[in-house]
């Protein structure tokens, strides 16, 4: 089976809609998520392709397979990840400097940045005295650098 397209994700499903089906997943790297082709298998030994149409990275939660009974859905593995949760805004642009200098990609969840876990940044953070903590948490999107040149 080759995947050319995501049907839908399961965020934008009715719940009834979801329980009827039975569901296999593919468990990805978040930075497999980035990837518009690639060879995978399901959490049932299924192995399915991945051929993207579209320049579109793949989320948790993205279907990309469903009929009446069945339907695929992509979940992400638990990625190692520094939580970061600045007391206040002075904090916050340090730490988002700091962090943009090194050209490190960040997410935000709520009042949380999240960043992949580096020890150099965890030094950092720890020098800045600023609340952090690591863990294993997945992510909905892949950790994606933003290109640049410095001209």
């Amino acid at each position: 089976m080759i995947i050319e397209s995501i049907v839908t994700n399961i965020e934008e499903m009715p719940m009834e809609e979801l329980s009827k089906r039975h569901k296999e997943k593919v468990l990805l790297e978040s930075s497999d998520l980035v990837k518009r082709i690639q060879k995978v298998t399901t959490d049932h030994g299924k192995e399915i392709g991945i051929r993207l149409k579209n320049p579109r990275d793949l989320k948790a939660g993205d279907v990309l397979f469903m009929d009446d009974k069945n339907m695929i859905i992509v979940d992400v593995l638990s990625d190692d990840l520094l939580v970061i949760r600045p007391r206040s805004l002075h904090e916050m642009g340090t730490i988002a400097h700091q962090l943009g200098n090194r050209h490190l990609p960040a997410q935000f969840e709520n009042d949380e940045m999240l960043v992949q876990y580096d020890y150099l940044v965890e030094d950092l953070l720890q020098e800045l005295q600023i609340p952090y903590q690591r863990e294993a948490r997945k992510v909905k999107q892949a950790f994606r650098h933003i290109g640049h040149s410095h001209a």
